[in-house]
């Protein structure tokens, strides 16, 4: 299974995910489902993955050899981030349809999920979630963050906490703890994470960062988070009498 979680702010953009996948529970692999693009000083690009891994991988390769063959439309020569989200569905949409032409039944999923994110010089920081039939949506200041794969269980803390004016920092706390409470609940999804934190106007290309479970700063948050979660529930007042009788 998979989880990501990409935040379009006023300060920026936000984009974290795991790195686990698993076809039954002695088949658990580490693949990177965070890929970034872009020309340093003009554009940055970053995507994530989730469903099947051979499509995601397909689509992924697909992007990049359009890249190296300097091809008519690539993430690196399109005009908008819109076309940029285009080229990525229609290479999805290609991808599936090739695979399950090729399957000699219905039985397996070839679907896959992609947000992408960045910022294209002229243009501000957008956020797109395609779908595995190529279309799209965008991030919206009503609506700052998208998920695939397994999102609920890190749902609630994003939706509490989270809004478009909030700072990239407390963003990526957010987005860290919503990951610990997806961790927690489901063994598919697990460390090491992979993030990139871009501030809007910067048209750097971050490196990011893996973190694992032994991180000293992502450790302590999660410590900090369950502490803080039980010392709420203690002090939270009893419930009148009439509500057990």
């Amino acid at each position: 299974m998979t989880y990501c979680v990409a935040m379009r702010l006023e300060e920026g953009l936000v984009f974290v995910s795991d790195s686990r996948t698993n076809a039954g529970v002695d088949h658990i692999a580490i693949f990177r489902k965070l890929h970034r693009f872009g020309v340093r000083g003009e554009r940055i690009i970053v995507l994530q993955t989730a469903g099947n891994l051979a499509t995601s991988q397909a689509v992924i390769t697909r992007l990049q050899h359009q890249i190296q063959s300097n091809a008519e439309r690539n993430l690196h020569n399109v005009a908008t981030l819109f076309e940029a989200a285009e080229i990525v569905g229609e290479c999805m949409a290609h991808e599936i349809q090739h695979v399950t032409g090729l399957a000699q039944s219905n039985e397996y999923d070839f679907s896959s999920s992609i947000l992408i994110g960045g910022q294209i010089k002229g243009e501000p920081p957008e956020l797109y979630s395609i779908y595995p039939q190529g279309n799209f949506i965008a991030a919206t200041i009503d609506t700052p963050y998208f998920q695939i794969g397994e999102s609920k269980y890190g749902k609630p803390i994003l939706d509490r906490a989270l809004n478009y004016h909030t700072p990239l920092d407390k963003a990526l706390r957010c987005a860290l703890i919503s990951f610990d409470s997806t961790i927690r609940s489901n063994v598919s999804v697990g460390t090491p994470l992979d993030l990139i934190v871009y501030r809007a106007n910067q048209f750097n290309l971050p490196e990011g960062r893996r973190l694992y479970d032994t991180d000293p700063y992502f450790s302590m948050i999660r410590q900090q988070w369950s502490d803080g979660l039980r010392s709420t529930m203690t002090n939270l007042p009893q419930p009148p009498d009439d509500y057990w009788r």
